[in-house]
């Protein structure tokens, strides 16, 4: 219903609340996520108006990390300083970080039982039409134009062919967006921006033409204290897992591993995760190739976003080292948990509370966009890459087989997989609901007793 009147102000205990409820419901990834950001903030509360709201996506989009998550920590911050920020920004993950940590004891615990391996076996196939998903969702958006497509392509070839790492997929694709777009900038053209702005149901709070705060204009001294701030809170928890237990420990590894995993998310939790999987489970082994698959579908299926599996991966790492002896296995891993989520979603925080008061006086501008597209572009190929490494260990549980294409597949894995898929592209379900019924499905098939002759 349109109104005339703007929203009462907001005080900083209303919009307490108001994060810690999307902490607790932030479900379907981060489409699903700022989806729903945008209906409470923009439609319902009208906190922010909808030309704003697209202007914070925007910066959020093209910056390491996971773009949910600060997008809320930006609209903190633009509503109640950098406290605001910080306080949108943990309640996102804390609710998130303390279900994975419980999860993941059960998982350790009880994961052989059969109703806990129903779960998992239905949801694995679910997971790979999920990130196939991705791939598309991510390619209808990104590639606009045949260079974006080569880009897309050279990216997945590389990878999948010549097993080149990811930091350098996306340097190269850095430097091929930056070329372009001083030779060729028709190619980046009709790759801005995410969609026109929908009229509102009324003024809102924070209006387009609301006077920016003080707290939103640029400053040196304010850079400077949030750039001190951050390199702090990074080199003193640093200094102490060094200090204690050594470089070489598995929480300092921990630490620094995370920290450059976390200045390579271009694109969200899916481009990253092949090198997550390269440190995890070739280079460290704090996980197996198995178990980095079943974190993904519990990643899945908790609120928060969808990066936070590092937190699944630093408790089994922490849990199966037994950091502190076998009596304090859990101890271990919570730690262990606490340490990943710590260094991947810090440099986020930072990156908002520092970058915020430029964005908020500058727009599109293509020569800072256009290397950010690009590697956008090449992101799409590495998605699809995990889609095939993904189907590869989840249908082939036991390894190809020689005898034909087919050769040793999981025949009700492959048929989970293609209706996950069906329901997903062909009409249009939610995640959670082909999780669900995938996991439904998954317990049929390990509880009946025909199930295992299938």
């Amino acid at each position: 219903m349109h109104t005339d009147k703007a929203p009462e102000p907001v005080t900083l205990r209303q919009a307490f609340g108001f994060w810690l409820k999307i902490g607790l419901i932030s479900f379907g990834g981060p489409a699903g996520q700022i989806s729903m950001m945008h209906q409470e903030l923009v439609e319902r509360k009208r906190w922010i108006s909808e030309r704003r709201f697209l202007h914070a996506l925007n910066y959020c989009m093209v910056l390491p990390g996971p773009e949910a998550q600060q997008l809320a920590t930006y609209i903190g911050w633009l509503m109640h300083r950098s406290w605001g920020g910080v306080m949108a920004g943990a309640l996102f993950v804390l609710p998130s970080l303390l279900i994975l940590i419980g999860l993941s004891w059960v998982y350790i615990s009880y994961g052989q039982v059969s109703w806990v391996a129903g779960l998992f076996y239905g949801i694995k196939p679910a997971v790979t039409a999920i990130v196939l998903q991705a791939a598309h969702r991510m390619g209808t958006r990104a590639l606009k134009h045949p260079a974006l497509w080569a880009m897309a392509i050279t990216s997945f070839v590389a990878q999948w062919v010549f097993n080149l790492p990811f930091p350098a997929i996306i340097l190269a694709a850095a430097l091929c967006g930056g070329v372009l777009s001083r030779v060729q900038p028709s190619v980046f053209s009709a790759a801005q921006g995410h969609g026109s702005a929908k009229a509102s149901q009324g003024p809102a709070l924070m209006d387009d033409d609301t006077p920016r705060p003080a707290h939103t204009h640029f400053s040196v001294r304010r850079l400077a204290q949030v750039v001190l701030a951050g390199a702090m809170l990074a080199l003193l928890p640093m200094a102490v897992l060094v200090g204690v237990w050594g470089w070489d420990h598995t929480l300092a590894q921990m630490a620094w591993f995370f920290t450059k995993a976390a200045l390579l998310t271009f694109g969200g939790a899916y481009a990253v995760l092949p090198y997550v999987y390269q440190g995890a489970v070739e280079q460290f082994g704090w996980v197996t190739a198995t178990q980095m698959i079943d974190g993904l579908a519990l990643g899945e299926t908790t609120p928060g976003p969808l990066i936070m599996i590092v937190a699944f991966v630093g408790y089994l790492g922490g849990h199966t080292a037994a950091l502190f002896g076998p009596a304090h296995a859990f101890a271990a891993g919570a730690l262990a948990a606490c340490v990943a989520t710590w260094f991947t979603f810090l440099p986020s925080f930072i990156f908002i509370l520092a970058g915020g008061p430029l964005v908020e006086s500058t727009h599109n501008q293509l020569k800072l966009t256009a290397p950010l597209t690009a590697i956008t572009a090449a992101v799409v190929g590495v998605v699809l890459n995990l889609t095939l490494f993904l189907s590869a260990h989840v249908l082939w549980p036991q390894g190809y087989q020689a005898e034909g294409f087919l050769g040793g597949v999981d025949g009700v894995a492959l048929a989970l997989a293609a209706a996950a898929a069906l329901a997903l592209l062909r009409y249009k379900r939610s995640v959670m609901e082909v999780i669900a019924a995938s996991a439904v499905l998954g317990c049929l098939v390990k509880w009946v007793p025909w199930g295992g002759m299938l």
